[in-house]
């Protein structure tokens, strides 16, 4: 087996992610991992193992990275609520060539593996799952702090909330017009919003 090189693994993995993110676990060749690592192949292999293992590596960074992420952004919210409401308009207002403007490297992996590599595909699942966990919680501490009613159901509000997000970046995506985007934000932040409605009448 070849040795590996003097390399930042935490670099090489952040390399790895952009690029499967960018065109997925089947698209993305050894050339293309070669060029973004700046690692011959036997060094590939000799620090990852194999193409399927630095694709599971991948994505568990993304993972963690978008779950760290909107953790910092709900300690900075005035509520639970706001907090999720608010991450509809973070999303409408990145800027251009942020990639966060794709689909969720997640859910493209279930698309993209569902048929052909089911242990990714699960992997992506499990994580997706994840995610709805930490919408869930968020949901729960609304409840427990009385902004949305006692009779909510926060898993049931996770996932009509990650399944809002999903549509949001699909049309980040298409390159829908920005003042569509900003609209469709700001529907789903007052939907969301919306939930405790009930409680202010």
């Amino acid at each position: 087996m070849a040795r590996v090189p003097n390399y930042d693994r935490d670099a090489a993995l952040d390399a790895a992610m952009a690029v499967f993110w960018r065109k997925g676990y089947h698209a993305t060749s050894l050339k293309d991992l070669e060029a973004a690592l700046n690692l011959k192949p036997g060094s590939i292999y000799a620090a990852f193992e194999s193409k399927e293992n630095l694709y599971l590596l991948a994505i568990q960074r993304y993972f963690e990275a978008s779950r760290k992420a909107f953790r910092a952004q709900m300690a900075q919210a005035a509520t639970p609520l706001t907090g999720l409401a608010a991450q509809f308009k973070n999303f409408a207002e990145l800027a251009l060539g942020d990639p966060s403007r794709r689909v969720c490297m997640l859910l493209k992996t279930v698309i993209d593996t569902a048929s052909t590599d089911p242990e990714i595909a699960a992997a992506s699942q499990a994580y997706l799952d994840q995610m709805c966990a930490e919408f869930a919680a968020c949901f729960e501490a609304a409840r427990a702090a009385g902004e949305v009613p006692q009779d909510a159901n926060p898993l049931g509000l996770a996932r009509r909330y990650q399944a809002n997000l999903s549509a949001l970046r699909m049309e980040l995506l298409r390159a829908t017009a920005p003042a569509d985007i900003a609209q469709l934000a700001a529907d789903m932040q007052q939907e969301t919003l919306n939930l405790g409605a009930p409680l202010h009448v």
